[in-house]
């Protein structure tokens, strides 16, 4: 028998609420890896608790730094305050995870040893609960950051700081695509699976791009096609994203200059953003408008 699904009329939305109905997830990753899993979990509909250290201990780090953020990530999740290292604490979360499929951790193995939740200990008490892992190296036991493991994939320029964190949310979209892996292995077998994701890994495969010459220096999508780049509106920039030969031949045809940098450059210097906006619209041109700043305004 043949299947056949209209894509028109059986499209899933981005986050189907249901995909997770059911699935409890108790989670103990701090920072944000963690919780940026936990969300979309979350969003899936999965059930989330998080346990945290009490704020005597210093609770979230994330709740120091970010607050607005950390409020947002945690939206409808509740959340335990308990010392893990006391006989109380480590009671009350084997109570949540003996009912629960999936155990979030974002903690080094000897951390996770020391508290009797290394996998053996887990999968012993637990048989059919699946670990996720969010660890920093390949090997787990190097301390590190964001900022260090984008840095060695190439994707830093120093001394500038990058916009936002990179490691940090790949490798908590690459967490919540491994808990669907680890669920459905666990379905299949009825044993609980455990998954390990690198924030290293998740950046190196960011890296993609810079490693294969697209946006590193020179490359095609580091200013080399006119179509893919920025430029100076009067009161704003330009942002062309015009990469595809269709849209390059829709700019060169609206424009009525040649398509190359400079011409282009001063085409678009002639009026403002909202101009710009405008006339991407009525030529179905891929095109955004962004403000100057103290930090990109032209020289």
């Amino acid at each position: 028998m043949n299947f056949h699904a209209d894509v028109s009329t059986a499209a899933l939305p981005a986050t189907p609420a249901a995909a997770l109905a059911g699935v409890r997830v108790v989670s103990i990753a701090l920072n944000l890896p963690g919780p940026a899993c936990a969300r979309r979990l979350a969003d899936y509909g999965a059930i989330v608790v998080k346990v945290e250290p009490p704020d005597e201990l210093g609770g979230d780090p994330m709740h120091h730094y970010a607050r607005g953020y950390y409020e947002a990530l945690h939206r409808g999740m509740a959340i335990h305050p308990l010392n893990l290292k006391s006989d109380a604490g480590r009671s009350a979360l084997d109570e949540m995870l003996a009912t629960a499929d999936v155990f979030l951790t974002s903690q080094r193995d000897a951390a996770l040893g020391r508290l009797k939740l290394d996998w053996a200990s887990l999968s012993a008490h637990h048989p059919r609960l699946c670990q996720i892992a969010i660890v920093g190296s390949v090997g787990g036991r190097e301390a590190g950051h964001d900022l260090t493991y984008i840095a060695a994939a190439g994707l830093a320029t120093p001394p500038h700081l990058p916009a936002t964190l990179i490691a940090d949310l790949a490798g908590a979209e690459r967490a919540a695509t491994a808990t669907f892996a680890a669920l459905r292995l666990a379905q299949q077998s009825g044993v609980g699976q455990r998954a390990v994701v690198s924030l290293e890994t998740a950046a190196n495969a960011f890296a993609g791009p810079h490693q294969y010459g697209l946006t590193r220096h020179g490359g095609l999508l580091a200013g080399r096609h006119p179509g893919y780049n920025f430029y100076h509106a009067l009161d704003g920039w330009v942002v062309l994203a015009a990469l595809e030969p269709h849209f390059a031949a829709r700019v060169a045809a609206a424009s009525g200059v040649a398509f190359t940098r400079e011409d282009l450059a001063g085409y678009f210097r002639q009026h403002g953003m909202r101009h710009w906006s405008q006339w991407a619209q009525r030529h179905d041109i891929p095109l955004a408008t962004l403000p100057f700043s103290s930090t990109t305004s032209p020289s």
